[in-house]
């Protein structure tokens, strides 16, 4: 195992463990995915995340195929073919998150309530109709609700978001939990006014450099 392989294995389990410390995951309902060699590392499944090692972290290439006795999380498919079909996006992370479930429980969008949306990449997070967990026809139903996006609601299920780190999604993860939690909160009063896609397509222009330092900065942080 390269130097590099071990690290995105242990960055992955950190990860996993942090879904749950942050409260948008419960239990192993969630599952994450970094790209990787000839296919990408996703976390197994059923094995609970505080009894993860780096050798739990399955392989899988772009066939599926996997080698040792560890099986993948069973929602492997949609993380093969997010990652397959969207070069743009090297993670997935995939939880449960309360209120952002809720929503894909109404089999709602969420809205541009605030201008946060912008980091999903577009004016609304799509909420991808209903298919049973871990089948092929939910990963094709995904694939169309992250056109032009790096999130999306599963409905009756939970939450998608994807980035080019692990770290990303798992950030965009957090605010789509929060965008949810704005927008359920409003309901009661009626569906809220929301940002024009003008505005949000603005936004979007400015995330490109929002909280980028210095390239002799950013240096400075990674030496440590």
């Amino acid at each position: 195992m390269s130097d590099l392989e071990l690290k995105l294995r242990t960055e992955l389990i950190e990860a996993c463990r942090a879904m749950n410390g942050l409260g948008i995951n419960k239990g192993t309902a969630g599952n994450i995915s970094v790209r990787h060699g000839d296919g990408f590392l996703i976390s197994p499944t059923g094995i609970p995340y505080d009894k993860l090692v780096p050798e739990h972290v399955v392989q899988m290439n772009w066939d599926a195929e996997y080698e040792g006795d560890v099986r993948p999380s069973s929602e492997w498919r949609f993380h093969r073919d997010i990652l397959r079909s969207r070069p743009d996006l090297n993670a997935v992370v995939h939880t449960h998150s309360t209120n952002a479930t809720s929503v894909s429980i109404l089999n709602k969008d969420i809205p541009a309530v605030h201008y946060a949306i912008a980091a999903a990449g577009g004016p609304t997070i799509r909420c991808a109709p209903y298919e049973i967990f871990g089948s092929q026809e939910l990963a094709d139903r995904i694939l169309v609700a992250l056109e032009g996006r790096r999130a999306c609601l599963l409905a009756h299920h939970g939450v998608i978001a994807a980035h080019v780190s692990i770290g990303r999604a798992l950030s965009l993860a957090v605010s789509v939990e929060e965008l949810a939690t704005h927008y359920l909160n409003c309901l009661p009063m009626g569906e809220p006014p929301v940002l024009t896609d003008v505005q949000i397509a603005d936004v979007v222009e400015k995330f490109k450099t929002y909280g980028q330092q210095s390239e002799a900065t950013e240096r400075a942080l990674k030496a440590g």
